[in-house]
């Protein structure tokens, strides 16, 4: 599946020069504190970019001082990334964040069309400081709108630039991180749910069970495996109902073998309620184009981590996915194309490398991928 190649990063916390080639899956391991948790935001940073949420994304961060590499040196913040579409050559998108005063200024901004040489590269966006000029096949324009100078050009750019609204689409459709799942006896998983049209389980499993009824009703290939996981998972699971709990409000039944009445959702274990939040997340149609978790293997069984990776692997024929973990367990069951050790230089900067850019070929027929990265072969250790 086409989706976004590259990932730079200039000056945002501990990504001092990040250069990260992207494939469909994305798995990051490395010691705590040493920085995933940075990318992970930095994509949900750049799903703000596009969607006319800057401003509010960078105060929700503390301000630009928060979120610049605390080396003393950084006075900005620079994005780059590149997208290959269905048809067409790539798209190269370039976002700087300078500071001003307490605040920030969009120091500059373009949106390229990377074409074969020796045609030049097609400028959609071409902006520097209150300058902003959008390009496309019949001229150039400026703004004469209502132009937020504080968002971006490509938050703001014109519909009729359809690749570069596409471009704009694709980025604000990253989805936000989905971590620990709350799960507490008032959580909202636990309780029965409006039945509304949900096309993703929500970051809290606010929205599992209408999730969940619609993909019966609408996607019965998807339910169904979402039914097949689970009896992997569960050896005495049957099915999923959703008795009506009220008007317009249904629950969930789970019905294992064996037991005369359902499980209902308030009842079950931490471990089984986000199992199934992750196995509908990952099986729903309306996944953004990069779908970001955080921590997987929270509350999961270790023999669990095996099927999670294989629903992980058939999800990306629908969206690209970036994953953070500290379990080694899962880091077994990859393979070394999607996995991105993380560590720190000299400096304390992150880096970032592709586990199969390391030459391993005389280790892995020997070891699996855990036990080279708790050898410290992979690195990510410290």
């Amino acid at each position: 599946m086409p989706g976004f190649q590259r990932l730079k990063v200039t000056g945002y916390r501990r990504l001092a020069a990040l250069d990260l080639p992207l494939a469909p899956m994305n798995v990051l391991v490395g010691a705590n504190g040493v920085g995933k948790s940075s990318i992970l935001d930095v994509l949900a940073l750049l799903a703000a970019a596009a969607d006319r949420s800057l401003e509010f994304a960078i105060s929700d961060r503390g301000g630009i001082d928060s979120i610049l590499t605390a080396d003393g040196h950084a006075a900005s913040l620079e994005l780059d990334v590149s997208a290959q579409f269905d048809t067409g050559p790539p798209l190269a998108y370039h976002l700087c964040l300078a500071r001003q005063g307490y605040g920030y200024v969009i120091a500059d901004e373009s949106l390229i069309r990377r074409d074969e040489p020796p045609a030049a590269p097609f400028r959609y966006i071409d902006a520097s400081g209150p300058v902003v000029r959008y390009q496309h096949a019949s001229g150039t324009i400026e703004p004469d709108w209502d132009y937020k100078p504080r968002e971006t050009a490509l938050s703001q750019i014109p519909r009729m630039y359809r690749e570069g609204e596409a471009f704009r689409e694709r980025c604000s459709r990253i989805d936000g991180i989905y971590h620990e799942l709350d799960t507490l006896t008032q959580a909202a998983v636990r309780r029965p749910q409006k039945l509304l049209p949900a096309q993703t389980p929500g970051p809290d499993g606010e929205e599992l069970l209408p999730c969940l009824y619609n993909l019966r009703e609408t996607a019965p290939d998807r339910f169904e495996a979402i039914l097949d996981a689970l009896r992997v998972a569960f050896p005495g699971f049957e099915r999923l109902e959703f008795p009506v709990a009220a008007a317009g409000l249904i629950t969930l039944g789970w019905r294992e073998r064996g037991l005369t009445r359902p499980i209902y959702a308030n009842e079950l274990s931490e471990g089984t309620l986000r199992f199934l939040w992750l196995a509908t997340l990952l099986q729903c149609p309306g996944l953004g184009e990069v779908t970001v978790i955080d921590e997987p293997e929270v509350s999961l069984h270790p023999e669990m981590l095996r099927l999670l990776v294989e629903l992980m692997r058939e999800a990306t024929s629908r969206t690209q996915l970036v994953v953070a973990t500290h379990s080694d367990r899962l880091v077994r069951f990859l393979e070394p194309s999607e996995l991105v050790v993380c560590d720190r230089d000299d400096a304390g900067a992150m880096t970032a490398t592709r586990a199969d850019s390391i030459d391993l070929s005389g280790w892995l027929g020997e070891y699996t991928l855990d036990q080279l990265w708790a050898m410290g072969r992979v690195g990510g250790r410290s």
